[in-house]
């Protein structure tokens, strides 16, 4: 219904009907005229036990002299057998006079959850009771009456004669319809979706479809954007007057942004997926067959969850963590959630993948994905073993029946993402993009007009910005990275989409053609001696420096705000910096 947006207005008529179903009832108990033909508010009235009256009905009422007749509303309760009756009237006098508990339930209420012993009604009673010592005693003198007589626990057997009293309103009122049974349906389906020989093949299957279409339907719109972003640069360069302004719009904003939203495409089709998922129910399977990973892990399925929420952007991910319960199992996920490589980080493997592996680049997203997930897993492991050693309580997770989901919802889950993506182009990354581009073009040289490549070269070297590359370069030069990528990567703490718009400003003329594409200028570039600083190797290395290092800054200001303090966060900080490192320095020096 909810899917169709079928009954939604009289859904809404009746959650306001029954919230305001106390001002319906006239001086003398009838409902008034707009109500009387309201069935729905007199299921309400009997269910709370509200007393109201019925006119019996025309014919009557003419036998009766032409007088109005009313009867007396017989309320339907379940009958639970004769003992358990006995003892709810043993009770119910006893309620009757705290009216602070009959307040919020009728006294039939609570003298069958005193009689199950049900926590919460016994907590509702000692704060609420003007004499619980005596209501619980009776109550423990019925249960220890009732023992015997009905042969098994109470709340069980109240439990039966529930069900059993629906199962005989179900054969006498319920008409089965012609379609098909959809949760035997799900059951079959779950057969095979959730079983232990093709649910691991499956899920990592569906993984890699949604990666690889991620990058080959992405690649057509996202050539172009590029195309558009590389005509509107050209253009204004030729319109606007020679100078800083003209500069800093075509190298600076152009370069930066433009460099960044041709992953537009990519992105929406990204969450395309993960909305397909999550509508159609796969999603609550894909977190029950990771419950044994989770397991593994010291973790619960409740955790992956969160973990896969990541996937979209750490941020809301580590706020998720909040539903976990158990302090233990919460810090070890909000510490692993970075390692979800989330969206932010895939402009960066579109960028490098499509340049340096254009024909796998779909495995290769796949590989990265995975690696993060690995690596969450043993970190996890780590942290269970020596940091949370505390045992974990069991934790039941609830599949939903399959659906198909509508086009529409889809939509409305997709464009939600990009329209957030786009709005952080014109906020945080076009502000990144200007001051990246000021530090890297102050301070001028001493000679005046354009600068040829080389000249433009030697300047963003001796730049602001080229300073601090050249500081840090010395500590990223084992794991295969020059100034540049070592500035992109720094500016890359702010947010992670930075990174390609930071290579996009200092990677402006540095290709021999002015129309080059980013890909092409990074692929052109070279050390003095004539080798190329981007090598497959390099560019698989530095996104996995991407993936594994420090989580931008509202992933920190999330961890900190969720696991209760600073510690934890510059521990995330320190940890994955650290980890990147001896990640990026392992493959560069064993496969450079």
């Amino acid at each position: 219904v909810a899917r169709k947006r079928q009954g939604l207005d009289e859904l809404m008529s009746t959650a306001i009907h029954l919230y305001e179903g106390s001002d319906v009832l006239d001086a003398e108990g009838m409902l008034i005229g707009p109500a009387q033909h309201d069935t729905l508010l007199d299921d309400y009235h009997h269910a709370a036990e509200m007393p109201h009256r019925h006119t019996v009905g025309a014919q009557l009422a003419d036998l009766e002299g032409g007088e109005d007749v009313y009867e007396t509303v017989r309320h339907i309760h379940i009958n639970y057998g004769e003992q358990i009756e006995q003892s709810i009237g043993r009770l119910k006098p006893l309620l009757a006079g705290e009216h602070a508990l009959t307040a919020l339930f009728p006294p039939r209420y609570w003298s069958l959850k005193l009689l199950e012993k049900d926590p919460d009604a016994e907590s509702c009673v000692h704060k609420l009771a003007k004499d619980a010592d005596t209501l619980l005693r009776a109550r423990d003198e019925e249960v220890v009456r009732l023992a015997p007589e009905v042969g098994e626990d109470i709340e069980t057997y109240i439990t039966d004669a529930k069900y059993g009293f629906i199962s005989g309103a179900l054969r006498e009122t319920l008409t089965e319809g012609k379609r098909e049974d959809k949760y035997r349906r799900t059951s079959e389906i779950d057969a095979v979706v959730t079983s232990k020989y093709f649910g691991y093949p499956l899920f990592l299957l569906f993984m890699f479809v949604m990666f690889q279409c991620t990058f080959w339907l992405g690649q057509y719109p996202m050539d172009w954007i590029e195309a558009g972003v590389g005509w509107l640069g050209e253009w204004l360069g030729g319109a606007m007057a020679p100078g800083p302004l003209r500069d800093l719009v075509v190298d600076g904003i152009i370069g930066g942004v433009g460099g960044v939203i041709v992953f537009l495409p990519n992105i929406l089709i990204l969450y395309f997926f993960i909305s397909l998922m999550e509508d159609s129910g796969y999603m609550a399977r894909a977190a029950f067959i990771m419950d044994k990973i989770m397991h593994r892990m010291g973790l619960h399925g409740k955790s992956f969850i969160p973990l896969i929420m990541g996937f979209g952007c750490n941020v809301p991910a580590v706020m998720a963590t909040r539903t976990i319960e158990n302090r233990n199992s919460r810090m070890i996920t909000i510490l692993v959630n970075p390692f979800m490589s989330c969206s932010a980080r895939l402009p960066v493997y579109l960028l490098l993948a499509g340049a340096f592996f254009p024909h796998h680049a779909g495995l290769v997203l796949f590989g990265l994905y995975f690696t993060g997930i690995v690596l969450a897993v043993v970190m996890a492991r780590v942290f269970k073993r020596f940091l949370f050693p505390k045992d974990e309580t069991p934790f039941v997770m609830e599949l939903p029946p399959y659906r198909v989901p509508t086009m529409r919802s889809i939509f409305i889950h997709t464009w939600e993402k990009g329209k957030q993506y786009l709005k952080k182009m014109g906020t945080v990354i076009l502000l990144a993009s200007i001051v990246i581009w000021f530090l890297g073009y102050y301070p001028r040289p001493a000679a005046e007009g354009e600068l040829t490549a080389q000249e433009q070269m030697e300047q963003q070297a001796n730049s602001y910005i080229g300073r601090i590359g050249h500081a840090i370069e010395p500590v990223m030069a084992p794991c295969g990275f020059d100034w540049k990528m070592s500035v992109a990567l720094l500016s890359g703490v702010a947010a992670k989409e930075i990174v390609v718009s930071t290579l996009g400003v200092l990677y402006t003329g540095n290709a021999d053609e002015d129309d080059a594409t980013l890909t092409e200028r990074i692929q052109a570039d070279t050390y003095p001696d004539g080798s190329p600083v981007f090598t497959p190797v390099v560019a698989l290395d530095f996104m996995l420096f991407v993936l594994i290092y420090i989580p931008c800054i509202a992933t920190i200001v999330a961890i900190k705000n969720e696991a209760g303090g600073w510690r934890w966060a510059l521990f995330s900080v320190g940890y994955t910096l650290v980890l990147a490192w001896l990640a990026a320095f392992t493959v560069f020096q064993v496969f450079g």
